[in-house]
């Protein structure tokens, strides 16, 4: 079961959602304005927020800042704001998805869903990855290579993200496409391929064989903690260096 956080003021709204995603099998955490919201946010770790914009208290586009901060968590605003301005607004904010009041019951569901299919398990700031080799901090995006500092891009960043969180796991590019593309429509898995090879090329692995991102030959790729070269064990651990 999914667990959802529905930061909406108006009462009636708020009720209809939490009936409707209720009905569908998820767990709903209700708010009624931004900074509760944020507390439930620390307190539940829902896998989707959905949020509205106008909030007492603290607005919502303060909520969205505050939570890509320390989380990737996926975001839906819901709001009655439909100009094209604030759409991109959201979207380059960070939000992952942007539904315009009023809206269908079966839309919201499918969208929530195809969010949940998409972004997998969310990553928060005190959620150090360190294997020995790799060390990938969410809160400061952050990654070093054998203690070197290596500089990514935010979708190179997000990749090897992804990778690690399933490391041990082979993710088609399909799969890669849904999860670290925010707009994945008309991209081909080349794109995956070579996004895939600049990742390598910046972490310092000039030969594959020694890089811990592997292809797996008609299937995808798998990150491979060093558990298989050096005996060091991948881990999330909280707290900063």
């Amino acid at each position: 079961m999914s667990r959802l956080l529905v930061v909406e003021d108006d009462p009636d709204t708020l009720t209809v959602i939490e009936t409707l995603l209720a009905h569908s099998g998820h767990e709903v955490v209700p708010a009624s304005d931004g900074r509760t919201g944020l507390r439930l946010l620390h307190e539940v770790r829902p896998d989707v927020l959905i949020l509205d914009i106008g909030l007492p208290i603290m607005d919502g586009w303060e909520v969205l800042e505050r939570v890509r901060d320390i989380s990737d968590l996926p975001i839906m605003i819901l709001t009655g704001r439909g100009q094209e301005t604030e759409k991109v607004r959201g979207l380059r904010a960070g939000a992952d998805d942007y539904l315009v009041k009023p809206f269908s019951k079966g839309e919201l569901t499918a969208r929530v869903e195809a969010l949940l299919r998409r972004v997998g398990t969310a990553s928060w700031a005190e959620d150090v990855y360190d294997d020995g080799v790799v060390r990938l901090e969410p809160a400061t995006r952050a990654v070093l290579v054998q203690g070197n500092e290596v500089q990514l891009t935010p979708t190179e960043f997000r990749l090897l993200n992804t990778l690690v969180r399933h490391a041990g796991h082979v993710l088609s590019p399909v799969q890669l496409l849904s999860l670290v593309w925010d707009d994945p429509t008309g991209l081909s898995p080349d794109r995956v391929k070579f996004a895939i090879l600049r990742l390598r090329r910046r972490m310092g692995f000039t030969d594959v064989a020694e890089s811990p991102i592997e292809a797996v030959r008609g299937v995808g790729y798998r990150y491979r903690p060093p558990t298989t070269q050096t005996g060091a064990k991948g881990r999330l651990s909280s707290g900063r260096r």
